[in-house]
């Protein structure tokens, strides 16, 4: 339990430390990179937490499709940056107030891996016996992803695809697009010369 809190403690803070780096950064490609790893410790807190199906989500979507998809479209950014400072006061008050609500309510959330919890009282016996019985899936999560859950799972799955879908689409607009315009360009330059 101890070496639980101290795993937890850390992962908590290099959470933290990435999010006030991401507050100081400057540069696009080092915000893309800090995200990638705020998602990969977010995806080893999931684990800890024994969400091991959750985890690999995060994994994969957050830090592997979305860094690859921020990548591309930082292709079609222009290269030299602009320099602005803005003040970072108003939404780093807003986070740090939504952080404390956030830990403000999770008191209220049951102990983890408690048996009377609600959660273990309502449809989860069902699942675990239902799983191999009603279904014939050994594997639980599993069965409650492909069967139970599986118009959710579809759901989910379809959202992904067309988010992946509309960005290469945006992006090979962008592309035509500034084709066009370079041979707009180049006509103009044409006649003028």
């Amino acid at each position: 339990m101890i070496s639980e809190l101290i795993i937890n403690a850390f992962l908590v803070t290099v959470m933290l430390a990435i999010a006030i780096a991401l507050l100081k950064t400057r540069t696009v490609i080092f915000t893309v990179i800090l995200t990638s790893a705020y998602s990969l410790v977010a995806a080893l807190m999931f684990i800890t937490l024994d969400a091991v199906d959750v985890a690999f989500t995060e994994a994969s979507v957050g830090a592997g499709i979305s860094t690859v998809l921020f990548l591309a479209a930082m292709a079609y950014l222009p290269k030299k940056e602009e320099e602005t400072i803005d003040n970072q006061f108003i939404p780093a008050l807003s986070c740090i107030i939504l952080g404390a609500i956030l830990i403000w309510c999770s008191y209220d959330l049951p102990q983890i891996g408690l048996v009377s919890s609600p959660i273990h009282q309502h449809v989860a016996p069902d699942y675990i016996l239902g799983s191999r019985n009603d279904i014939g899936i050994p594997n639980i999560v599993t069965s409650v992803l492909a069967s139970y859950r599986g118009y959710d799972t579809f759901g989910e799955t379809i959202v992904v695809f067309t988010a992946g879908i509309a960005v290469l689409v945006l992006l090979q607009n962008n592309k035509k697009f500034s084709k066009d315009t370079k041979s707009k360009i180049k006509k103009k330059v044409g006649r003028n010369a």
